[in-house]
């Protein structure tokens, strides 16, 4: 918990980018926005592609075993009879899926507004009254001038009559503005479903009216129909805010049994294939007209919808196979939508552009996942608001982030690019350490190191041999320093000043201090070297170390910075330097060093006092150097 309320101060931050949560709360409001004005929301069209997508990817090929379809395709068409067919042998179809065949029930996908050969109307009308078969009927829902009113309606419920189905949804019917029903003679059909279809904007199929009102009545869809009329009395579960019934298409056409007429009508068919099934018999035919536009396909004959709805709700019987459906699909989106958000707000600025990227694409992706299990349960909400806040993110956050980035980046480079080697700079830059420059109480370790008897050596010697000396010897000095990843503080001259643990922690500072203290003698022995062969005096570097608490940080005025180490243990790596000129070791450490090192032995020289100190201190060397 400190964890993240250290987050939210330092997002609050005005180092951080005073801009940082608009842009982030921007890109969730029209997230929002787009998943709570779903029904008026730009874009439905989006929407539909990647649900489509959903339904495509999750659609089964298990066979469905529950129903079947019979199909007066174009070879029934061309081998049999053309259509319109004589009503003797569409009756002679039926009485054969159910004398024959033991179908359960039957639905004629047809609407038949007149009437035609005596004889076979006749014995659709006895069928129709006597037997489980379903007749349609067609409700327009578009208005038009004049209305559609063809043929009588038959069947429907009082808008006042309750409803003794065993189902949950509370019934709220589509208004319909006109009708193409059958021929007067079969008003009196015992079992009659609507089989009119209302697309979405892009002209889909996507869901069903299942009540249909109509002069103070309401009508059933041609699936609820035909399970009834088998004994059935199911209802889905679930209805959207319009009275509408989302289909969900779980199961590709090719699970559904699909048997051509013509080899029904000639039994050429295996019994086992119908028994006990309920059947609908369509036209998957061109001639007919009768096609439409779904999530899987984009030309499907009418009957395959009816047989989808079908499909979904025999799962409603007791026993099928059901799911629990979750809550709002919306509040789903809401919760994914501010998850980004906090994503956007905490990791983005602690991330390199490519790994935002890689985030959003990863938590996109993992969006997807969730509306794939959402599918079959909801369908009113916006798949793709979250994903529009995904773009926004990446578009407006991402770049922000990244010009943050590198504006921090531009103030490291500028206040480190002197003090630390370039592997340390780099992993700055890479932790995009917003306090690197913040004073800051820390264990470091402090090394101090000073050419002993500069003023003699440079007194009468010319200015261009004072100053080479001076930056040869500064050169011998600093390079182990930069190379053990320490800072450098300043230069004192003919000298320097530097620590280690501080701006990057390290757990081995004291041994990487005395590391850069050997690498400096002998540096300076190989620098003696080229001097005794020029015919010059040797050099002797003094060098103190300690290590203990500091402040270290940029402590600095408004007129200049200076990243630097403050406290008792740099005042003793001065004062060990000091001593260093009366002692026969030109590495002096304190207590602390000694104390911390674990990678040098180090050799106990004895007490002495300090100038600043009331109390004398133990000072060592290395083992290796007496």
């Amino acid at each position: 918990m400190s964890y993240l309320f250290a987050l939210f101060a330092q997002l609050s931050a005005p180092r951080a980018g005073r801009w940082r949560w608009p842009v982030v709360l921007a890109a969730v409001f029209v997230g929002l926005a787009l998943q709570w004005r779903y029904d008026s929301q730009p874009l439905r069209g989006a929407d539909y592609l990647i649900q489509d997508q959903l339904v495509r990817w999750r659609a089964s090929d298990q066979p469905e075993s529950r129903l079947a379809v019979v199909d007066i395709d174009e070879a029934t068409l061309t081998q049999l009879e053309p259509w319109p067919w004589r009503r003797s042998t569409l009756a002679d179809l039926v009485e054969v899926l159910l004398a024959d065949y033991g179908a359960r029930a039957v639905a004629l996908d047809f609407v038949f507004p007149q009437s035609a050969d005596a004889a076979g109307d006749a014995r659709l009308q006895a069928l129709a009254a006597h037997a489980p078969v379903v007749f349609s009927q067609a409700f327009d829902y578009v208005p038009r001038v004049p209305a559609l009113r063809i043929g009588v309606l038959s069947g429907g419920m009082a808008d006042t009559a309750p409803d003794n189905s065993a189902a949950t949804p509370p019934r709220m019917p589509v208004p319909a503005t006109g009708f193409i029903a059958n021929h007067p003679a079969w008003a009196n059909a015992r079992c009659t479903g609507n089989i009119g279809l209302l697309p979405d904007a892009d002209g889909a199929i996507r869901r069903l009216p299942l009540w249909t009102a109509f002069e103070q009545r309401h009508y059933e869809p041609l699936s609820v129909a035909l399970a009834r009329c088998a004994g059935q009395s199911l209802l889905p579960a679930q209805l959207d805010a319009d009275g509408f019934w989302s289909l969900h298409y779980r199961k590709t056409w090719l699970a559904y049994t699909v048997v051509s007429a013509k080899d029904l009508l000639s039994q050429q068919v295996p019994k086992s294939v119908l028994a006990g099934r309920l059947v609908l018999v369509g036209s998957s035919s061109f001639g007919l007209s009768d096609r439409v536009v779904t999530p899987l396909d984009r030309s499907t004959a009418g009957v395959m919808v009816h047989a989808a709805a079908l499909s979904e709700l025999l799962n409603q019987a007791p026993g099928a196979a059901t799911h629990n459906p979750p809550t709002d699909g919306r509040w789903w989106g809401t919760l994914w939508t501010a998850a980004l958000a906090l994503m956007g707000a905490l990791a983005f600025p602690r991330l390199a552009a490519f790994w935002s990227v890689s985030l959003l694409a990863t938590a996109s992706l993992a969006w997807l996942g969730l509306c794939l299990w959402l599918l079959p349960f909801e369908t009113g909400y916006s798949p793709t608001a979250p994903l529009v806040t995904a773009l926004l993110l990446l578009l407006l956050a991402v770049p922000y982030e990244w010009r943050q980035s590198q504006l921090q980046s531009k103030h490291l480079l500028k206040n480190f690019r002197h003090y630390v080697a370039q592997p340390v700079l780099d992993e700055l830059l890479r932790q995009d350490r917003l306090d690197a420059l913040e004073p800051r109480f820390l264990q470091v370790t402090t090394l101090i190191a000073d050419l002993q008897g500069y003023a003699g050596l440079v007194e009468n010697a010319p200015l261009r041999e004072a100053v080479a000396l001076t930056r040869d010897f500064l050169e011998c000095i600093t390079r182990p320093v930069l190379a053990h990843g320490g800072t450098l503080d300043k230069y004192t001259g003919d000298g320097l000043v530097s620590f280690w643990g501080a701006p990057l922690p390290s757990f081995d500072h004291a041994d990487q201090a005395l590391d850069a203290a050997l690498d400096m003698l002998a540096a300076v022995k190989q620098f003696n070297t080229q001097r005794i062969q020029a015919g010059k005096p040797a050099v002797r570097v003094r060098i103190g170390i300690e290590t203990g608490l500091a402040v270290a940080g940029d402590l600095g005025t408004q007129f200049r910075g200076a990243y630097t180490a403050v406290g008792d243990s740099v005042n003793v790596a001065s004062r060990l330097q000091e001593l260093a000129r009366n002692l026969p070791h030109d590495i002096l450490a304190g207590p602390g060093t000694a104390a911390l090192t674990k990678r040098h032995a180090m050799h106990k020289l004895g007490q002495i006092e300090i100038r600043g100190r009331q109390r004398a201190i133990e000072i060592f060397t290395l083992q290796a150097l007496r």
